[in-house]
């Protein structure tokens, strides 16, 4: 059914199945030296539009606002990042050049992440070339993260009525201590985190589920212990969105990473995670996280399998496909 679907629907001329989120601007803050190289996103997109994406296929975001900000975060910190006034420990903690560019940069991936969830819940599935900065927490930054923008795009939409309840599957090398400790005491949102146990942070803040890896261990190791909570997680919280943060770091050549995982068991992860969502109608909205190989040709290659993967979990549920169909005649 869903190959015949995918046939039609090429006769038609609809090509993606769901809209990416990007900015230009992502790729332009400068940074100097780091080992966070904005240019992914950039080569990202040039992937994507090589698969056939137009500009039919992309929205652009607009910056959160402080209203949005505040959601989450201490108008104490929002007022201390605007008037450019962290101390020296807090900007320590941040690991990043800190610029009124900087503050631009976060604020638009913060709103990216904000309109990936929101087309998401309309269409089912959308993609952030972006986003993911799960270390930030009320009232400070860690770990290369300003704003939290998970926390505070699953907060809005919340707010707003359009969600009851919302699952954060975080599969990014590090495991999300600032999401963790704000959706702490909110029952309406499960946080379920999969990470390298001996690497940053050192205090790892206790998630719904937490799943610890060591360094060394491979796909084999990795995929085992993924497997057993999908789909039963989904099953069992069943929430109205799933947030995933697709991170490229737990790759074995990633300058961050002491797990022993190939691209391949990547993918593998996407679309056990995908997939699951998926042929439970649950929307997902993805996000990048963090990617950090010496070969950033490496990181942009795993990102773009997980954009691969989300298609082929898209077309394997034809109920998707005819909405999608329907919603854009």
């Amino acid at each position: 059914m869903a190959d015949i679907l995918g046939s039609l629907l090429s006769f038609l001329g609809w090509k993606l199945p769901f809209k990416f989120i990007f900015s230009n601007e992502y790729w332009m803050v400068e940074l100097g030296r780091h080992v966070f190289a904005v240019k992914k996103y950039r080569l990202l997109f040039e992937r994507i539009v090589g698969l056939g994406a137009g500009p039919q296929d992309f929205i652009t975001p607009q910056p959160a606002t402080d209203e949005d900000l505040l959601l989450v975060h201490t108008p104490k910190y929002v007022k201390k990042i605007k008037s450019g006034t962290l101390s020296s420990l807090e900007l320590q903690a941040l690991e990043l050049p800190f610029s009124s560019e900087v503050v631009r940069f976060f604020t638009l991936m913060t709103g990216g992440t904000i309109a990936t969830v929101e087309e998401a819940l309309k269409n089912r599935l959308a993609f952030h070339i972006g986003g993911g900065f799960h270390h930030a927490f009320p009232d400070h930054g860690e770990g290369f993260c300003l704003f939290n923008d998970v926390a505070v795009a699953v907060e809005k939409v919340k707010k707003e009525g359009k969600i009851n309840r919302a699952m954060i599957v975080d599969a990014d090398l590090h495991q999300g201590n600032g999401t963790a400790f704000f959706f702490r005491d909110r029952d309406y949102v499960f946080t379920f985190s999969i990470h390298q146990m001996d690497i940053y942070p050192s205090e790892k803040l206790e998630s719904n589920v937490d799943v610890g890896l060591w360094s060394g261990d491979d796909d084999a190791a990795y995929l085992s212990a993924l497997k057993p909570y999908f789909p039963k997680i989904y099953q069992e919280f069943e929430p109205d969105l799933v947030v995933y943060i697709a991170g490229a770091d737990p790759f074995r050549n990633d300058m961050l990473s002491g797990l022993d995982v190939s691209k391949e068991g990547l993918k593998k992860r996407d679309q056990i995670i995908l997939d699951s969502a998926l042929k439970l109608g649950i929307p997902v909205a993805i996000v990048l996280g963090g990617g950090y190989a010496p070969e950033i040709e490496d990181t942009v290659d795993i990102h773009l399998n997980t954009v691969k993967a989300a298609a082929r979990a898209w077309k394997k549920n034809p109920q998707a496909l005819v909405t999608s169909l329907i919603q854009s005649r």
